[in-house]
């Protein structure tokens, strides 16, 4: 907490240089976003750091693929979050390393190095998609954590239909309308049902060589259930409700083989199945920035099996605790304790308070009306699953203009039938993919 020299000095509006306690953030997620909300009452000046120009709600990714929502509903520009938090400044930039010892950050800023120092670091800086060993899987399989995937895989799924519709070979036919999605969890389960919800309802009576009705949705979990975390009760249901819809789901399955528009699984038993697939969706797993081995690297402390950097109770080095789930609820309450902990050693209070989370659920919606939620001791299912799942996400949404603007098209595509977001753009009729 020593205060350090900084490269960049800023000035008061009078001219006067503010030599207040530096704080920088890296990650403008979850766990920045209330970092900095929580550090808005603390005098300190802060910058927040992020490779990207917006907050990402990750939940909602899933919407924006299957043309639900905008991206600009789930991901509204940092600049604008914080325009009245004069004491922030935000930039765009990938952090290259964290040098500790000299309190400063080397960052590439479009193309050039900038150096920013720092009295205090708060590094959350999420995590990405692992494909556990087969990084080769990569370029067949979407992940789902970004927004440039959600964009990739919106037009991946509407595109699927198109040339669909234009082409005259069944078994090519077939291909073009089978999606796979890999991976169990509240993701997976999301995804598959909002693109069985997208077939059957959205799609309806709007091409005239194929009926959307007909894709085949395919559900792969490596493990024997489906939103495990959400209990036995949670889970079954989930597979009912799933399964009445009409998605294929394999359990017990494991991803032995991809290839361009072909995943092979191999099956508890032994047995093996081939899937002709020109869409498939990775949701199977997270690994955490590369950042923190950089960090853990120079501060000599451990990293978890995921990739996280092994934390004090009190979150010192942000964040693998108690083996504490890579969720938003966790780096949410993380974020602002690491700030509450800022707030308290300025004021001369150097006692550790150990982070304690509380967890706030797990939710996923399954289709229009129906969703497992796990809240505390509270698990239900169905409709009443369903508007606890609506009230949470309105709830967590940043800014009103959002929240009005998605509650608007939850009523149009839940309630009615309409997908706003399904213009394709680039060279389709030309034959080629998106990028």
């Amino acid at each position: 907490m020593k205060p350090t020299p900084l490269k960049e000095n800023w000035n008061f509006p009078s001219g006067e240089p503010d030599i207040r306690h530096h704080v920088v953030i890296i990650g403008s997620g979850f766990g920045g976003l209330f970092a900095a909300r929580a550090l808005r009452r603390v005098r300190v000046r802060v910058t927040l750091i992020d490779r990207t120009n917006h907050h990402l709600f990750q939940p909602l990714l899933y919407q924006v693929a299957t043309g639900i929502l905008s991206e600009g509903q789930i991901a509204p520009a940092t600049r604008d979050i914080f325009r009245n938090y004069d004491s922030m400044h935000v930039v765009v930039g990938e952090v290259q390393q964290i040098i500790p010892d000299e309190h400063t950050i080397e960052v590439s800023q479009f193309g050039g190095p900038r150096t920013i120092g720092y009295d205090s670091l708060i590094v959350a800086c999420g995590s990405n998609t692992t494909y556990f060993g087969h990084d080769d899987y990569r370029k067949n399989a979407s992940g789902m954590k970004s927004l440039d995937d959600a964009l990739f895989l919106r037009s991946k799924i509407f595109g699927a239909f198109e040339r669909a519709e234009a082409e005259e070979d069944e078994e090519r036919r077939a291909e073009l309308m089978t999606f796979v999605v890999i991976g169990g969890g509240p993701t997976g389960v999301e995804m598959a049902g909002q693109l069985k919800e997208l077939s059957r309802r959205a799609l309806r009576c709007n091409y005239r060589q194929i009926n959307p009705a007909s894709a085949r949705v395919v559900l792969i979990e490596g493990t024997d259930r489906l939103v495990a975390s959400m209990g036995e009760r949670l889970s079954r249901i989930a597979a009912r409700d799933l399964s009445r819809m009409g998605v294929e789901i394999h359990l017990h399955a494991m991803v032995t083989a991809m290839q361009d528009r072909v995943v092979e699984i191999t099956r508890a038993d032994g047995s093996t199945l081939r899937i002709d697939a020109a869409t498939m969706v990775w949701t199977a797993g997270t690994e955490a920035s590369p950042l923190g081995a950089e960090l853990a690297a120079r501060t000599g402390v451990d990293l978890d099996r995921a990739g996280r950097v092994r934390v004090a109770p009190d979150c010192s080095l942000l964040m693998a605790l108690d083996d504490l789930p890579g969720v938003a609820e966790v780096a949410m309450q993380s974020g602002a304790h690491a700030a509450h902990t800022i707030g308290r050693r300025l004021k001369g209070d150097d006692a550790m308070r150990a982070f304690h989370y509380h967890d706030l659920g797990t939710l996923a919606v399954i289709s229009r009306f129906r969703a497992c939620a796990k809240v505390g001791p509270i698990k239900v299912g169905g409709l009443p699953g369903w508007l606890l799942w609506l009230v949470v996400h309105v709830t967590f949404l940043t800014g009103f203009k959002n929240r009005v603007g998605a509650m608007a098209r939850w009523a149009v595509s839940f309630i009615g039938r309409g997908r706003y977001e399904r213009a394709l753009t680039g060279g389709w009729a030309s034959g080629s993919e998106p990028s």
